[in-house]
């Protein structure tokens, strides 16, 4: 997987990175922009982005006036961008969100990024290893959990994660999964 939040520089206890501005669209000042999420539609549910150059400036906000999915990409027009030249000029920056702008979750939801770096363990107490990403399989989430040496697909499935403090995530994992994980299987 790129890390591809190593090619922005922002401050992550305010914002969170949701995309990149792929290009400009059309004539009007529309940007096409990649979600990292691979949730398109999501971008519909926020007022506001901030974006983040390569050197790390911030923008001020911009307000969405539209948006549309395209793809794994969403079309969007914001209010401070009125032509293609405008358009242009932000090309390949990051796409924040504010983290006070976040909608709260429901039951049975939660963010990727509150999952990141936690521990993981085992029903008994175990440690097993430390989230370093999630992806999505398109069937559900999955963590990847660094264990020693080896690294660990974790489905987030009700009957597997069984918890969650602050600190750590438990769970129950089925009898073998490490094993099909594991380097030498096969």
């Amino acid at each position: 997987m790129v890390d591809v939040v190593a090619d922005f520089s922002y401050p992550d206890d305010e914002y969170l990175l949701l995309g990149k501005v792929v290009k400009a669209h059309g004539l009007r000042g529309e940007v096409k922009i990649f979600l990292f999420s691979g949730q398109p539609e999501n971008l519909k549910g926020y007022r506001e982005i901030v974006l983040a150059g390569k050197n790390g400036r911030l923008s001020a906000p911009h307000v969405i006036l539209r948006s549309r999915a395209q793809g794994k990409a969403a079309v969007v027009q914001l209010a401070s961008i009125a032509n293609r030249v405008q358009a242009e000029q932000i090309e390949g920056d990051a796409v924040l969100l504010a983290r006070k702008h976040l909608p709260a979750v429901g039951d049975n939801e939660y963010y990727w990024h509150n999952y990141q770096d936690k521990l993981v363990v085992g029903l008994e107490g175990n440690t097993i290893g430390r989230v370093t990403h999630i992806f999505t399989n398109g069937a559900q989430d999955v963590l990847v959990v660094k264990t020693a040496g080896e690294e660990l697909l974790i489905p987030i499935t009700k009957g597997i994660l069984v918890g969650e403090t602050a600190e750590k995530l438990i769970v129950d994992l089925p009898p073998g999964l490490m094993e099909l994980n594991s380097n030498s299987a096969g």
